[in-house]
C-alpha cells in the first residue's frame, strides 16, 4: 500500500491494481473517512453524489458481483497546478458478469489526495454504457 507521501498518481494507479484484484475493501481503505465522489453524468435511479466512505463502500460492495474489469487500457495520469489534484484519462475493460458480454468503458476523472488518501473524486463516465443488462449494480442505490 502507498505510503502517506505517494504521490496522487500512484495512490490512483494502486487503486486500480486493487479493482483488478477485485480487492474493494482495500480500495475503500484508501479514502478518507470523509472524502466524497461524484457522477455529473449519473442517469435517473443512480446517485450523483456519495459522502463519505462508508457511503463509497455501499456504493462499491457489489461492483464485482456485476462487472469483471480486466485491464484498464490507455491509462494517462496528467498532473495540474495543484500537487493533490491528478486528471485521469482511462478506458475499463473486461466483461459483465450477468450475461457475459464485453464491458469497455472511457473515464475521465478529477481526483484530488490529501494525507495520502482519495478526498474527492469527480468520475465523467459515459451514462449510455449503464443500460447494459446486468450493469444496475447501483440503480436505485445509494443518493
Amino acid at each position: 500500500m502507498p505510503t502517506i507521501t505517494s504521490p496522487p498518481a500512484d495512490l490512483y494507479r494502486h487503486g486500480l491494481r486493487l479493482l483488478l484484484d477485485k480487492d474493494i475493501a482495500s480500495w475503500v481503505g484508501l479514502w478518507a473517512e470523509h472524502g466524497s465522489m461524484e457522477f455529473p453524468f449519473a442517469p435517473p435511479g443512480w446517485p450523483g453524489r456519495l459522502e463519505g466512505r462508508e457511503a463509497i463502500a455501499a456504493y462499491m460492495r457489489d461492483y464485482p458481483d456485476h462487472i469483471d474489469l480486466h485491464d484498464f487500457p490507455e491509462l494517462r495520469i496528467h498532473e495540474t497546478t495543484n500537487p493533490g489534484t491528478i486528471v485521469v484519462e482511462m478506458r475499463g475493460v473486461g466483461r459483465v458478469v450477468a450475461t457475459g458480454s464485453p464491458f469497455d468503458m472511457t473515464y475521465i476523472a478529477v481526483v484530488t489526495v490529501q494525507n495520502g488518501q482519495f478526498t474527492s473524486y469527480r468520475d465523467y463516465w459515459n451514462p449510455l454504457a449503464v443500460q447494459e443488462p446486468g450493469i444496475g449494480f447501483a440503480s436505485g442505490g445509494v443518493r
